[in-house]
């Protein structure tokens, strides 16, 4: 009868080492990595079983290719595309990464940028609560080796003016190169 108490306990001990150690882990796991991303609504996602190291060192010797869009609001008169064309975007995205080619050596192998900027559309009637409608958009950069994705982020912009897009472009590359 002793024996089968103390079985009990040491299961009950286990079992709440288990729980307190599983809420550590997705307390953690909810916790932004960088500064930057907790000043906008960020969520990032890495592929752990494709070779991150390797689309970085690829990126920062400007060996990548970016393949850009933009998605102007559809349900209310866009302000985005009376101040930012594709190409204007585009350019946006190349004059911050400059900031992070460490050496250029040109490589047959690159890593593709999916460059995606949206357009908060207030007017969508999909839309959830007051708090979707308080983003001007969001980018969302996608890193890709052989077609596979290594790394995704998407984080929010603002400024309806755009202001803030190059810090959060910037924001967006600094969480992608701090993996390595």
């Amino acid at each position: 009868m002793r024996n089968i108490i103390s079985l009990i306990i040491i299961i009950l001990i286990l079992l709440g080492l288990y729980g307190a150690f599983t809420k550590l882990n997705l307390t953690v796991a909810k916790e932004k990595r960088l500064a930057c991303q907790a000043q906008t609504i960020t969520f990032e996602r890495v592929f752990t079983d494709q070779p991150v190291i390797k689309a970085i060192d690829l990126l920062e010797s400007k060996n990548y290719k970016i393949n850009t869009y933009v998605d102007y609001s559809k349900h209310m008169k866009s302000h985005l595309k009376e101040i930012l064309s594709e190409k204007e975007a585009q350019n946006r995205l190349e004059i911050v990464l400059e900031k992070f080619v460490k050496n250029e050596s040109l490589k047959d192998e690159k890593v593709e940028i999916k460059y995606y900027l949206y357009e908060n559309d207030k007017k969508d009637t999909n839309k959830k609560g007051k708090k979707s409608k308080l983003y001007a958009g969001y980018v969302l950069l996608e890193f890709k080796l052989n077609n596979n994705t290594v790394y995704k982020i998407q984080t929010d912009y603002m400024d309806k003016d755009l202001k803030d897009l190059n810090e959060r472009i910037e924001c967006a590359l600094q969480s992608f190169t701090s993996l390595k």
